[in-house]
């Protein structure tokens, strides 16, 4: 098992209790700062600044108390922000409803990326109205077809 896994499963029970959703944990590198990046949320998806500082401290004093890190590090718990990707079923189909880009693999009715909302996910298909040229559209993607999928802010 690696050292992120072991780490997802050291503070999930932590976070779990306070109402929080894991979103990732990953090891960043900026010039020679190693930086441990915990991104969080709440199940609506939300998260403020003062949640992400409680969190760390109590994510540190974990971290510390099971020493499972021998080199140094800075730890940055955050929020996964406004336009993160969907990174599994589970996050596409809370994201029903909501606005969305899709980055396509294989281009289909003439397109290679879309921007609408999604409006459902069953069998593997995701499910997309948009708007092209101020006419509503509708389009179905394959999820094999997907390259990239985030949430994306609507302007």
């Amino acid at each position: 098992m690696d050292q992120l896994t072991k780490i997802k499963e050291l503070i999930s029970p932590l976070l779990e209790k306070e109402g929080i959703v894991l979103y990732d944990v990953l090891w960043q590198q900026e010039g020679k700062s190693r930086i441990l990046q915990i991104a969080i949320m709440r199940n609506d998806g939300s998260m403020d600044i003062d949640t992400c500082a409680e969190m760390s401290e109590k994510i540190s004093e974990l971290l510390d108390e099971k020493d499972m890190i021998a080199s140094e590090y800075f730890l940055e718990v955050c929020s996964p922000g406004a336009e993160r990707e969907l990174r599994n079923k589970e996050q596409i189909l809370d994201a029903v409803g909501k606005f969305v880009y899709v980055k396509l693999r294989n281009p289909k009715a003439g397109l290679d990326e879309v921007k609408g909302t999604l409006t459902a996910f069953e069998n593997d298909v995701v499910y997309i109205d948009y708007m092209a040229k101020a006419v509503k559209k509708k389009i179905q993607i394959e999820m094999e077809n997907i390259s990239m999928i985030r949430l994306s802010v609507k302007i």
